[in-house]
């Protein structure tokens, strides 16, 4: 196992210098899912939760999110996104999430991309609470880091 770049000798905590590399484009992709009772598809699906448009508003949560990045992770570099996509499937057990998260700068959009993921199914998890006692949020995970 390599070396953990956001510790330094002592232990202690290090954001690292990424002064030395060069700008390019980066993409990376992430998934999740949430699982619901079929009730609560089934309300998601006909937008007949109280709280409103729960794929929308999961949408707009994690754009939210990953432009806010570096104010949630304390190491995390703030980047200027290019892009950042977050798409809602609704499947025969509950969500799936997918985000993808585009910038041009000198460190990765990967926790971008997750952070995303993971506040979409945070807001549905919320809109849905009310209704739905079981749900479950799982394999949140990167897809896809690549340099362009």
């Amino acid at each position: 196992m390599g070396k953990l770049s956001h510790t330094k000798e002592d232990g202690s905590v290090n954001m690292v210098d990424i002064t030395q590399k060069e700008e390019q484009f980066r993409k990376a992709i992430a998934s999740g899912s949430i699982t619901l009772n079929s009730e609560t598809i089934e309300l998601v699906k006909t937008n007949q939760i109280k709280k409103g448009s729960v794929l929308t508003a999961a949408q707009i949560a994690g754009i939210m999110a990953a432009k806010k990045c570096s104010d949630i992770i304390p190491l995390c570099h703030p980047i200027s996104l290019t892009s950042i996509d977050v798409e809602t499937t609704v499947t025969q057990s509950g969500v799936n999430v997918v985000s993808t998260a585009i910038c041009s700068g000198k460190t990765g959009v990967e926790m971008e991309a997750l952070t995303a993921v993971s506040a979409a199914l945070l807001c549905i998890y919320d809109m849905c609470k009310a209704v739905d006692k079981k749900m479950v949020i799982s394999n949140i995970q990167l897809i896809e880091k690549i340099k362009l």
